[in-house]
């Protein structure tokens, strides 16, 4: 399979973080082997598996993805294994599972850790004997499958809690991956922000560029979501924003959210983006917004009032003016 669409995003990188990722996963691409690719919640990890099969020998087979925190508990086992007519309620004709569809190919199980413990002993016995058993059926049917699986959840903790098999996992970590979170490789943001700025032009949306104080912006956010925030923030500023250039007053959005996520060394401290507003960081936070009080205390993760009461503080001579 060729990496097409938001799939090319996987390639734009340069951070030392994301080309060892790339590195591991370019080895494990050739072989055969299960993969468990392992990673926070919008890192981009069936990205990642989609690259390991583009560069592997089912490249042009077929690439099924399933996301298992989707499935409804009374169909997971229906939709990965398939069901014949009359096997429970509703069901009217005979179905494949998408084991099946992947069959000469490869599946990708997202979020496993959520798949009922019933179904993983299923999957269990289809990873050992490479067949399965369609719900309601006697018969057995041959399948070569390669699976990769990925999970943001820590599945030693879900195996302490008799939430998750113990031999399942063992059986899926053959060859374990970890995807970078996006704070680790704050260098590609730039990177990564210009290419999904340029994938959005090609569909048909507006051409924007990053301002230095929006690149500087985004650099400095945290990012929970990862490149998945990283994507939608880009895009939702490109289509509102007035002009060509992107400024900061465009991802209010992104300050809204900043003001509700603490450091882990804020956290710890007790420190609050109101310690760190010196009054030379509200004199340019000031510049940048063109002396917008309101887009200047999102800009340093504070409210309105805490600004206020800031300014107040402030020596006559200290005390920034807006332009």
């Amino acid at each position: 399979m060729a990496l097409t669409g938001p799939a090319t995003a996987f390639a734009v990188g340069r951070s030392p973080a994301w080309c060892q990722f790339v590195e591991r996963a370019s080895r494990v691409a050739p072989l055969g082997v299960t993969v468990l690719i392992r990673g926070e919640t919008g890192s981009g990890k069936e990205i990642a598996a989609k690259l390991i099969v583009a560069t592997g020998k089912r490249a042009d087979a077929p690439f099924v993805a399933v996301n298992c925190a989707a499935l409804p508990d009374t169909l997971v086992e229906s939709e990965l294994f398939g069901h014949s007519r009359g096997s429970f309620s509703g069901a009217t004709e005979a179905r494949r599972g998408l084991f099946e569809e992947a069959h000469r190919g490869t599946i990708f199980l997202d979020e496993i850790g959520a798949l009922p413990l019933a179904a993983q002993a299923k999957l269990l016995r289809v990873l050992e004997d490479a067949r399965v058993r369609r719900v309601g059926e006697n018969r057995v049917t041959d399948v070569d499958v390669r699976v990769i699986a990925a999970t943001s959840l820590d599945l030693e903790a879900a195996i302490a809690r008799r939430e998750f098999r113990e031999d399942l996992y063992f059986r899926l970590s053959a060859i374990e991956l970890v995807m970078p979170p996006l704070r680790e490789r704050v260098e590609d943001i730039p990177l990564l922000a210009a290419h999904f700025l340029r994938r959005l032009e090609e569909q048909g949306g507006p051409s924007r560029k990053l301002s230095a104080g929006a690149l500087e912006l985004l650099m400095r956010y945290p990012f929970p979501g990862n490149v998945r925030e990283l994507k939608h923030a880009v895009e939702q500023a490109a289509v509102f924003a007035d002009g060509a250039e992107l400024e900061p007053t465009d991802f209010s959005a992104l300050w809204a959210r900043a003001q509700m996520i603490p450091s882990k060394e804020d956290a710890r401290t007790g420190r609050t983006p109101v310690d760190d507003a010196t009054p030379e960081r509200l004199e340019e936070a000031l510049k940048r917004t063109g002396g917008s009080r309101l887009e200047a205390a999102r800009l340093l993760g504070i409210s309105r009032s805490s600004l206020y009461r800031i300014l107040r503080r402030m020596p006559p001579a200290d005390a920034p003016v807006p332009g």
